[in-house]
């Protein structure tokens, strides 16, 4: 079934108010996904060990438990004091090279987090849940754009931890009814068009905001990590979607778990790629500002091309990404320029 294009408020959510538990919600795409909820009229409540998230970001007009769900006690005591229809859970570790150095770090916060999670759950009898995936699951694709059946292959731990949690789901689903929607993001990146949320990751490994933060001068150069791959000039292809666009598929995935009551997986990319130094140039093009570029070694567990093929969520959710390239980068600046100074850790 194919529903209507999205709106920045779904007209069926307004039908159907849910209370929703959004897991990392203090977090850059997690605030999103709160501040559309709430536009959207559901009861929404956080949970977040602000490890990686910021207190900045946390919503002022929503009940906020401060846990973490290595800790079983802390979530099964939320679900108590709450009535939970549907959980959100971007609560994750997402750093590729830290999840080389430390991957015991990523297995135990987001494969054993997650599944006290889907636990807890359980006994609450909470059986729908949106899950934030990654396209690292698929590791250096066979074929480009991907597509969902594309084999999973991850070449680093970051990957593997979201892959292993992807298969729970399949496994929760047959044996006891969890239903899930897994969205599997290709790079993420801009801010809200109000300038009130955008990236505040601690340390930034993202590549547009650590441009950015060179354009503003925090930082003395851009590195560009390997330019002999084989691609048009050398470096790494990736697909940028807006985060705006990603939380419109959320809140349209929502809406399809509400009535389907069916687990799926979807891509959320825009069928196109940007090399690196693509994106260095269009960061010069929107800043006005000229900065050091440096080349470096090629990192670990990089594939060459990252492209999504998004036909399966146009088909079946009804998602399209509205936003360009421009606007995710223009978007950015306007929040970078907005915002002084680094966060410190929480």
């Amino acid at each position: 079934m194919i529903f209507p294009p999205v709106s920045h408020i779904i007209p069926w959510a307004k039908k159907s108010k849910m209370n929703i538990l959004v897991t990392g919600g203090a977090g850059y795409i997690g605030s999103h996904a709160v501040k559309t909820l709430l536009k959207n009229k559901h009861k929404v409540i956080i949970f977040d060990n602000l490890s990686t998230g910021n207190k900045k970001l946390l919503n002022s007009k929503v009940k906020f438990y401060k846990g973490d769900l290595t800790n079983s006690k802390d979530i099964e005591k939320t679900f108590k004091k709450e009535k939970i229809d549907t959980v959100m859970h971007f609560a994750a570790f997402s750093q590729v090279g830290e999840s080389f150095m430390d991957p015991q770090k990523y297995f135990y916060n987001n494969v054993y987090g997650s599944l006290n999670l889907f636990n807890a759950m359980l006994k609450a009898n909470i059986k729908k849940i949106i899950f934030s995936s990654t396209a690292a699951v698929y590791g250096e694709p066979i074929k480009i754009p991907i597509t969902e059946t594309h084999p999973l292959n991850p070449v680093n731990p970051y990957g593997i931890s979201k892959k292993i949690i992807e298969e729970i789901l399949k496994e929760y689903d047959k044996s006891y009814g969890l239903k899930s929607i897994c969205l599997r993001y290709f790079n993420a990146g801009g801010a809200s068009k109000d300038h009130d949320i955008g990236e505040m990751h601690n340390p930034e490994t993202h590549l547009i905001p650590l441009v950015l933060k060179t354009a503003k001068g925090e930082r003395k150069q851009i590195e560009i990590f390997g330019t002999a791959w084989s691609t048009k000039d050398g470096t790494c292809i990736r697909d940028y979607v807006h985060v705006e666009d990603i939380i419109d598929a959320h809140i349209l995935a929502l809406n399809y778990l509400q009535k389907k009551n069916t687990s799926d997986v979807f891509n959320l990319g825009t069928n196109r790629g940007y090399s690196v130094k693509e994106i260095i140039q269009k960061c010069k093009d929107v800043t006005k500002i000229d900065f050091k570029v440096e080349k470096s070694e090629r990192r670990k567990g990089d594939p060459e091309t990252l492209v999504a093929s998004n036909a399966k969520a146009k088909k079946i959710l009804g998602w399209e990404p509205k936003r360009t390239l421009h606007e995710i980068i223009e978007s950015a600046w306007d929040w970078e320029k907005s915002n002084n100074q680094s966060p410190k850790s929480n």
